[in-house]
């Protein structure tokens, strides 16, 4: 029995067609063929009822808090198959998921089709899911494309001094991380002028050293970047169409409140969790705490959360699984899947309202 859809506070906020979530191309593009997998859209998708913003996205997710939580699932490499992993889901389940995740990404040929997965989620949207944007970012001492290990672009480590340079405003390498930036601008601005107030997730993980931009904590760490990058793109470039998702990893609970931007800087408070594949209780409160009143979120997750799992840890107002684990036997099996998009918690794409 399909679940009664949510009604949001705000006049609309997706539109209910329930189409397949198929790639489409936008207006004026050339057509390009879905992948095999995905089959073609039902009928004509409905139009947004009324433009919505992110303070009805917010609202929106603080209005589950408690009691639902929307079903997502990420969709990395290639941005040239930008539903491969939501098909697989829809393979599983038979249902879409409530939130579809893409990645701005890094290596060139993902760099090149940027535009196919910034259209994605724009289908998406429209078919009735929230999309939501990570970007695995080249260092500003490269290229705007480049690898993946240590010494090839996203796992570089930068010199202190290196970094001093980049959170300083006006340097060289502050000016170049602008720039960087700016390579993001025109698909960010093409979904605010679409009416798509995407999640947005930039210096995601920034607790942890992995990555050139993480593991820094204190005034001028890895929290100065994410409020570098707020201010530029909303300040300056106009973007004010975003929600802003700040993330940390799930290590280190006693520290991670030293990465936290300022409440000003955060619309959404969520955690990926790897260590433990769920919040352990202790990570779930010290967020909790972190975040007040606004809305958590598993942004990153390798095993879907099992409906126990989130009945436990209520406040979960979505969670993504990451694009390949969804079919990793170490962390899921189909049946897993299934009973949790099939539970009553569940939001899945279409059921995101409004009630119309």
């Amino acid at each position: 029995m399909r679940k009664r859809p949510l009604s949001l506070c705000a006049a609309g906020l997706l539109a209910l067609g329930g189409a397949a979530t198929a790639a489409l191309p936008t207006a004026g593009a050339a057509p390009a063929p879905a992948p095999a997998s995905v089959p073609a859209p039902s009928g004509e998708r409905a139009p947004a009822a009324e433009a919505a913003g992110p303070a009805d996205v917010v609202d929106y997710l603080s209005s589950l808090t408690g009691e639902r939580t929307v079903t997502g699932q990420h969709n990395r490499e290639p941005n040239s198959e930008p539903s491969k992993w939501t098909s697989v889901v829809h393979d599983i389940t038979g249902e879409y998921p409530g939130l579809w995740g893409g990645d701005f990404l890094f290596a060139s040929d993902d760099v090149a089709n940027r535009q196919r997965m910034v259209d994605q989620a724009e289908t998406e949207w429209q078919n009735g899911s929230l999309p939501t944007l990570t970007w695995h970012v080249c260092p500003p001492t490269t290229g705007s494309s480049c690898g993946w290990d240590p010494g090839q672009g996203v796992q570089d480590d930068l010199s202190d001094d290196q970094w001093n340079d980049l959170v300083k405003d006006g340097t060289d390498l502050n000016t170049k991380w602008k720039q960087r930036l700016d390579e993001a601008v025109p698909y960010l601005k093409q979904l605010q002028d679409a009416g798509v107030p995407a999640l947005f997730r930039p210096v995601h993980e920034m607790n942890d050293g992995w990555s050139w931009w993480g593991g820094r904590p204190g005034e001028n760490g890895s929290r100065k970047l994410y409020q570098i990058t707020h201010d530029y793109l909303t300040g300056e470039k106009g973007l004010t169409g975003l929600v802003w998702v700040w993330n940390v990893k799930d290590i280190d609970v006693d520290g991670v409140s030293a990465y936290y931007p300022g409440d000003e800087y955060v619309d959404v408070v969520s955690v990926d969790a790897w260590d433990r594949n769920f919040p352990s209780d202790a990570y779930y409160q010290a967020l909790e705490d972190i975040a007040g009143t606004k809305p958590m979120a598993l942004a990153e997750v390798g095993k879907v959360p099992s409906p126990d799992d989130l009945a436990r840890q209520p406040k979960w107002t979505y969670f993504m699984v990451w694009a390949e684990y969804l079919k990793d036997p170490a962390y899921n099996s189909d049946d897993a899947v299934r009973a949790t998009y099939g539970d009553g918690r569940a939001v899945n794409q279409g059921e995101v309202g409004p009630i119309g």
